[in-house]
């Protein structure tokens, strides 16, 4: 899942073979024990090795109806139990092995943030426990949008986000990224809509709303996903492709027509790609996130589409998650660094291997820039300035950070410069082929490392402090940009009195204006913010990171021309990204609080409820 990765992408190598399924004994390799805080799971005495579901999709009831049963790794003991997590489900009934007598079963008490345990006594020697449920129309995973809230404009859409632990607000099962399953899936949707999954996916619409999905390599929960819509498919190359909405899935498949070169890049520094087909998804607007890498269809929000396949770098981390976080996946969320930071890092390296050092390095110092804001509002003495976190009661999101994406994708970097690329690399490729399809927790990397790189590490590197000291390492790697220096050459002439018609950005890159507009400061006059308003029309450019950078530089500023596009803005996106820098900046005055408030009140209900939790904090919305 990606914060921002603004890119322009060249296409330089075909794409290349299939990928493998994974050896059984390399599927059913243990995890790393370590609990885990965030799950009532109990898979030390029972685990969860496959689901098979079958769910009907009522978006007149706003409802997932059917069963999920779930086959355990080995055959139960006299008194063993089954621990599920499940938040808001209503469970009809449990059964075991096949048969119709009702098992004895109970839900535990609320916890916040967790849901409720179901707990299933197991018979000697159970394989398979069936679960009848129905999920609650508010179960936060899931997303149901008006025909009005759509592209199209004339069917509902159903999207499911389940990290980092609402899988169980849909599914009951072992929520936990220590346990991973395989599945197969049966959907009923209401005929002409197209379902899809994390899994095999079909191409074209079936005449009888009736889906069938297989997910052979084992997956951990919060990657189960699930789209119902009005969707169409268009080919990238022989193993990925985009869906897409009618109105949008050509500009789609332009703007992605690069993605065969991406995998093939990745694949030459890292490996190759296990998942069979790379596919993508594009969302209504309403999605959250970015993207969501969830394994053979990653999601992605529209708002990369901007028609110059300068934002779709975001893809390159996305698809850098099929080897971190989806093939070798944090045992915990106290972990999660291990998959963004690694996975911030490879998108770094897949853009140098596209676009050059050069680029490379603009993307670096971004990021850079964005740790050390993010860092600093946290506070750099902070425990969750750690990379190593202690979430226990708390709800997991709260580790998804720039601590975790860009301090992760730091560290690694300087293990690249202590011991080598050569060698670095080299140790990569054998931690995804050590770990692939397991869990690990941050103190099995430390292990890793110290045994096939202790050696090499310098004196002067302090391992210890980088993951589990609050703060910024003072060696932290520092990027240097070339083309930054250039862009603060114009700035500066700028703010010290220039004119914006002498300002040279036809050629600048996204990054190139993202630093430009990050170096203004915040009490920039409004007058002179117009002056850069009349000469690039960043109030209407169609470029969304560019824009959502302006208009936070025009609230500071109190540039009110600039409001009727932050109107439209917060009316038509729910990236969580973007939004919540736009509201907290509004938040800062009573006026713009109120102004925000109003326009929150039309904006809320097409939000996910991922960002609505989120923007009610700041404006301390109670409906």
């Amino acid at each position: 899942m990606r914060r921002l990765t603004p890119a322009m992408l060249l296409l330089l190598a075909a794409c290349g073979g299939g990928g493998a399924t994974p050896p059984a004994e390399e599927a059913a390799a243990p995890p790393e024990a370590a609990p885990d805080p965030h799950s009532f799971a109990n898979p030390e005495v029972a685990r969860v090795e496959r689901l098979e579901l079958e769910l009907e999709v009522d978006f007149a009831a706003r409802r997932l109806a059917g069963e999920v049963e779930l086959e355990l790794s080995a055959p139960a003991a006299a008194g063993d139990t089954l621990v599920l997590d499940t938040h808001r489900l209503e469970i009809l009934g449990v059964t075991l092995d096949g048969g119709d007598a009702e098992a004895r079963w109970e839900l535990g008490a609320e916890q916040p943030h967790l849901g409720r345990p179901l707990t299933v006594v197991l018979e000697p020697d159970s394989r398979r426990v069936r679960v009848r449920y129905r999920s609650d129309p508010a179960a936060e995973a899931l997303q149901w949008l008006d025909p009005e809230q759509t592209a199209g404009g004339s069917r509902p859409f159903l999207l499911s986000q389940s990290q980092a632990i609402l899988a169980r607000t849909w599914v009951p099962c072992q929520d936990t990224p220590a346990v991973r399953f395989t599945y197969s899936a049966t959907v009923r949707v209401p005929p002409g809509l197209l379902a899809l999954m994390s899994a095999e996916n079909p191409t074209a619409t079936s005449d009888d709303g009736v889906y069938r999905f297989e997910m052979p390599q084992p997956i951990p929960s919060y990657l189960l996903a699930l789209a119902v819509g009005e969707l169409e498919f268009r080919a990238l190359g022989p193993r990925s492709g985009v869906y897409a909405e009618p109105p949008l899935v050509e500009a789609a498949a332009a703007e992605f027509a690069d993605v065969p070169a991406m995998i093939a890049a990745a694949e030459r520094l890292y490996g190759p790609y296990r998942w069979g087909r790379y596919d993508l998804l594009v969302l209504p607007p309403s999605f959250p996130f970015g993207g969501m890498e969830n394994p053979r269809l990653t999601f992605l929000t529209p708002t990369i589409l901007a028609g110059d396949r300068s934002l779709v770098s975001l893809v390159a981390h996305e698809l850098a998650h099929s080897w971190s976080g989806n093939l070798v996946t944090n045992a915990t969320w106290n972990d999660f660094w291990l998959n963004e930071g690694f996975t911030s890092y490879i998108e770094n390296r897949i853009m140098e291997e596209i676009e050059g050092a050069e680029y490379a390095e603009m993307l670096r110092s971004l990021s850079l820039q964005d740790l050390e804001q993010e860092a600093g509002e946290i506070g750099l003495d902070s425990p969750d300035t750690r990379l190593a976190l202690e979430l226990a009661g708390r709800n997991p999101d709260d580790g998804m950070t720039a601590i975790a994406y860009d301090k992760g994708a730091a560290l690694l970097r300087r293990l690249e410069e202590a011991v080598g690329r050569e060698r670095w690399d080299e140790f990569l490729r054998a931690y995804f082929d050590a770990n692939a399809f397991r869990s690990i927790t941050t103190a099995g990397f430390e292990r890793q490392l110290r045994e096939r790189l202790g050696d090499a590490l310098p004196d002067d590197l302090d391992l210890d402090g980088w993951i589990h000291a609050p703060g910024l390492p003072a060696d932290l790697p520092r990027p240097g940009s070339a083309a930054f220096e250039r862009v603060d050459a114009q700035l500066a002439a700028w703010t010290g009195g220039g004119d914006a018609g002498a300002i040279q950005a036809s050629a600048w890159t996204t990054h190139e204006w993202l630093h430009f507009l990050r170096g203004l400061p915040r009490d920039t006059p409004a007058e002179r913010l117009a002056e850069l308003d009349r000469r690039f029309a960043l109030s209407d450019t169609g470029n969304s990171e560019i824009l959502a950078a302006w208009l936070e530089l025009a609230v500071h500023a109190g540039y009110r021309p600039a409001y009727p596009a932050l109107e439209r803005f917060l009316t038509s996106v729910g990236r969580r990204k973007f939004l919540k820098p736009l509201y907290t900046a509004l938040a800062e005055t009573e006026d713009g609080k109120t102004w925000a408030r109003r326009v929150y009140a039309t904006a809320r209900p097409g939000y996910h409820a991922i960002s609505r939790n989120t923007i009610d904090e700041i404006l301390g919305w109670e409906g």
